[in-house]
């Protein structure tokens, strides 16, 4: 990967969970950021820490990868300064409600189509063809067990999430003649603020899902993210699944290891 200062990595859904370790790793290899997400207080904080421990230049943007007219300012807005990104990480996601598909909460259908897959295209949409001007860039899309095997509850989730993967695939094909390259990491259970918003602020339950066994981190799916990104020239990781060693898959989990 270049070490083109003007070259920064761009990342969605920076303000927390993976996305700001994300940021965090790249940081610590001494690349220039690009953060944004909805929470501009919390990106603010996370632009002090980095700028001052590691000496990288830090761009924050609060943005709603929803809003597709903020997304198209934002990136013509990077391309006039000449911060044309060379990695974007499309973080942005969630996951809302777990309601059979007969009983399931349009609004939270709403939420996960517009930022899963709608917001992945916009963002993807505005920076990829500045990557393909210049014949070189890394998009790596963050996806899920959910988009390999679906489970109860999951339904729409992981209807977004295997989308991802596909689009994952698609943009690898149509960038063939270029030196673009697409990648999609696919965790497995992670403990973030991903089961909290899921249920809908129901702490105790979200903190149900993590019992019994030691999930994965956000460091350590941020380390698969920089795996990909740093892989030579001549190799292109197109899906990584990661899993805790106690998860074997979305119904196989052993809630009695504690390593």
């Amino acid at each position: 990967m270049s070490d083109d200062r003007l070259s920064p990595v761009f990342v969605t859904g920076a303000s927390a969970g993976i996305g700001r370790e994300c940021a965090r790793q790249f940081a610590r290899d001494g690349r220039d950021l690009i953060l944004a997400a909805r929470r501009l207080e919390r990106l603010e904080e996370l632009e002090s820490e980095l700028e001052e421990a590691h000496g990288v230049e830090v761009r924050v943007a609060e943005l709603d990868v929803r809003d597709r007219d903020a997304v198209e300012e934002l990136v013509s807005r990077l391309e006039r300064e000449g911060r044309v990104p060379e990695v974007l990480v499309n973080n942005a996601g969630l996951a809302a409600g777990k309601a059979p598909l007969h009983e399931g909460s349009f609004d939270d259908w709403d939420r996960m189509i517009d930022t899963n897959v709608t917001g992945l295209l916009n963002v993807s949409r505005f920076v990829v063809p500045l990557m393909v001007r210049r014949d070189r860039g890394h998009v790596v899309n963050m996806g899920s067990i959910a988009g390999h095997m679906v489970y109860p509850g999951g339904n729409v989730y992981n209807a977004t999430k295997f989308a991802v993967r596909a689009l994952t695939q698609a943009m690898n094909v149509d960038l063939v003649d270029t030196r673009v390259r697409a990648s999609c990491i696919s965790p497995g259970a992670v403990e973030t603020e991903f089961s909290e918003v899921r249920f809908h602020g129901d702490e105790e339950r979200a903190e149900q899902v993590y019992e019994g066994y030691r999930p994965l981190r956000p460091e350590d799916v941020a380390d698969a993210v920089a795996y990909v990104v740093n892989a030579p020239p001549h190799v292109s990781v197109h899906d990584l699944v990661i899993m805790p060693t106690a998860q074997r898959n979305p119904y196989v989990l052993d809630r009695g290891r504690r390593g």
